[in-house]
């Protein structure tokens, strides 16, 4: 089962700003209550009158649904209504599209770039290693280019289903201190 991650993006209507991030924040402190919650953020507009995004992290679609599909979640979004202006956009990110995003926050509050490169090396750096290690000599019998393919093969799908699903959530107190647990 792959983590899921819903991007929303909504404007809160004029001068409600802080009562609309208030409801939202207080919300996702309510979602955290359900099974396969892994965290929130609130990303707010650079500028009053643009879009807050609000970024959800289940463990399963089905953990995110039961969610969106609960009451709690309904009493929720009318209390919203009155602040924001229009229905939420919602975005679903899973798996690589999650890594080829387009940019979801603003400059000033986007992790620093060279936070995101150590954690992604301490993903890597242990496949590699175990690979060249471990796979390697099991595939000597192979040309080169069809061995190197067979451990990039490995290293990335383990590096998108097992590796950085799990440093994403161990490190963001690191990469994204913006998160709301």
């Amino acid at each position: 089962m792959t983590e899921v991650s819903r991007v929303v993006h909504r404007r809160a209507k004029p001068g409600c700003d802080q009562a609309y991030e208030d409801l939202v924040r207080a919300m996702l402190k309510a979602s955290s209550g359900f099974p396969g919650y892994i965290s929130a953020a609130v990303i707010p507009p650079e500028n009053e009158g643009e879009e807050f995004q609000i970024i959800q992290r289940f463990a399963t679609q089905g953990d995110l649904e039961h969610w969106r599909n609960s009451g709690e979640s309904a009493t929720w979004h009318e209390r919203l209504h009155p602040v924001a202006e229009a229905d939420p956009e919602y975005r679903l990110l899973t798996g690589l599209e999650v890594w080829f995003a387009p940019k979801l926050v603003p400059a000033g509050t986007a992790p620093v770039r060279w936070r995101m490169t150590v954690v992604s090396w301490l993903g890597i750096y242990p496949l590699v290693a175990f690979c060249l290690w471990y796979v390697s000599p099991l595939l000597q019998g192979l040309p080169y280019l069809l061995r190197t393919a067979v451990i990039t093969v490995v290293v990335v799908v383990a590096m998108s289903y097992v590796v950085m699903p799990r440093l994403s959530r161990w490190m963001a107190w690191w990469v994204a201190p913006t998160n709301v647990k």
